[in-house]
């Protein structure tokens, strides 16, 4: 192996304590290569003790600590409780018929989730065959040609599963709600909502939408809604036991899960805690002395408050605000790579808690970042992702027109007619308001599961960042964006 593949992202992590003049001519010669060799040395188990890519059946160890390089550093996953052998556990056993295990999609590498690049990755070493391209979702129509990779354009673009759900909704127990809005396909480049098979006209109407899969891990840390745990985009579920029933039969092709298979599930995803360990420029995350807010070790201890705000955009725990050791670099002059990025982080912090700015044009109320990612605030909301008024944005979803019944509470800002590639929880509920909606995510682990938003529509965070500052004009310089994406990418 040539020298340069065996520098591990410990001497780069070392690296940066030293001069930020003799970083910056290290990481210029060596972050290049070390991005390009990350996937052929995780696909080999380099940079952990497990696989680089989990599949289905295998006969492996999932120990109580692994690491995982990623393009800014390295994500960590914790398992506190010990060591996990994945055979015959029911998270890693096919369950179905199509190959796949809740493993499949929810990969340690990948802050249990996937990514676009390593799937990429995963298409040309299996060929197209690994059981993550599944026709039933991993496609963009199961009527497609599966050997073509152009029929998995969204899920390899943009890790995009297609979600189908039944038109029009029904309640928890089975019955059928009416909705308040008509809706309409304008356009359908997967051709799966005009199917005669899988379409809105079909025999059994479903509505076809494409999301991100959420990270299965540090659930202790999700606020519970009014009806329990809100766990998908649309919250559709409210407990771990009912999404475990969902996917082994949407996505592994299953019937339901027995008792005693539906309790390890749980209980290892109860028991699961994965975050960003150490950053290229940041250094290690989890210094004992360092803020709460980071590593997977202080949210498997309890340490980590919850990542969230007052409805006024105030800290909810001012333990999210305790960076002090960061925010002031030590010393005069050059004081190097890694005291000047964790300065950045601090700075990032407080940006994410304190700039304040006007969530709508005429609204008198102001809000932070972390007004929408706080446990007081709805569940689910629209924050543009979805709802378009350009309708060639994203050309290759769907789209779809929402016209609301008169009767119905028309859409603030938008009317009663929407143009939509994911009505979100209006696909449940059947409720105008909710048009474009979905759950606020974790932040964990960001560097190891782009691109970002349930559609897939951000490639990094540079681009949430900018998304954000024209969605609502947030007016931050150059600096307070750099600060803030340093601050979410150490997360």
């Amino acid at each position: 192996m040539p020298r340069m593949q065996k520098i591990g992202i410990g001497r780069l992590i070392r690296a940066a304590r030293r001069p930020a003049v003799i970083v910056a001519v290290v990481f210029a010669g060596l972050i290049p290569a070390r991005v390009a060799l990350l996937h052929a040395q995780r696909s080999s188990g380099y940079g952990g003790s497990g696989p680089g890519w989990w599949t289905a059946d295998m006969d492996s160890i999932l120990p109580r600590q692994d690491d995982y390089d990623n393009a800014t550093g390295r994500v960590r996953m914790v398992v506190p409780t010990g060591i996990v052998r994945s055979k015959g556990h029911p998270f890693f056993q096919a369950l179905g018929s199509n190959g796949r295990a809740c493993i499949t999609c929810h990969q340690p590498s990948n802050g249990m989730s996937v990514s676009a690049t390593e799937l990429q990755t995963r298409w040309t070493e299996s060929d197209g065959k690994d059981a993550v391209f599944a026709a039933v979702d991993g496609s963009n129509c199961p009527d497609l040609p599966q050997n073509l990779k152009s029929s998995h354009s969204l899920l390899l673009d943009h890790g995009l599963f297609r979600i189908a759900l039944p038109w029009p909704p029904h309640d928890p127990d089975g019955k059928a709600i009416a909705p308040e809005f008509r809706i309409e396909v304008v356009s359908d480049p997967t051709g799966c909502n005009n199917s005669a098979i899988y379409g809105l006209h079909s025999s059994q109407p479903a509505v076809s939408v494409f999301r991100r899969p959420r990270i299965t891990a540090n659930l202790r840390y999700i606020a519970p809604g009014s009806n329990g745990l809100m766990l998908m985009a649309d919250g559709r579920v409210s407990t771990l036991r009912a999404q475990a029933i969902d996917a082994a039969k949407t996505h592994e092709q299953a019937g339901a899960p027995d008792e005693e298979q539906l309790r390890r599930i749980v209980e290892f995803e109860s028991r699961l805690y994965i975050a960003q360990g150490s950053d290229i420029a940041g250094g290690l995350l989890n210094e004992e002395d360092g803020p709460l807010a980071l590593g997977p070790e202080n949210l498997a201890d309890g340490k980590t408050p919850r990542l969230g705000g007052t409805p006024d955009g105030r800290a909810a725990n001012p333990l999210w605000l305790s960076f002090d050791r960061w925010r002031t670099p030590a010393g005069a002059g050059d004081v190097g790579l890694q005291l000047e990025f964790r300065a950045s982080v601090a700075r990032g912090s407080d940006v994410f808690f304190g700039h304040r700015f006007q969530v709508q044009a005429g609204s008198a109320g102001m809000a932070t970042c972390a007004s929408c990612h706080s446990p007081e605030m709805p569940r689910w909301m629209d924050i543009g992702t979805s709802n378009v008024s350009d309708v060639n944005q994203f050309s290759d979803l769907p789209l779809f027109r929402i016209t609301c019944d008169t009767q119905a509470t028309p859409r603030e800002y938008h009317g009663r007619v929407l143009y939509t590639h994911d009505p979100g929880r209006a696909l449940i509920s059947g409720k105008c308001a909710d048009t474009g909606a979905f759950v606020m995510q974790q932040f964990h682990a960001l560097p190891a599961r782009a691109p970002y938003f349930a559609n897939g529509s951000a490639a990094s965070l540079v681009e949430v960042v900018d998304f954000y500052e024209r969605r609502f004009r947030v007016g931050l310089t150059s600096q307070e964006k750099q600060d803030l994406i340093n601050f979410l990418r150490v997360l």
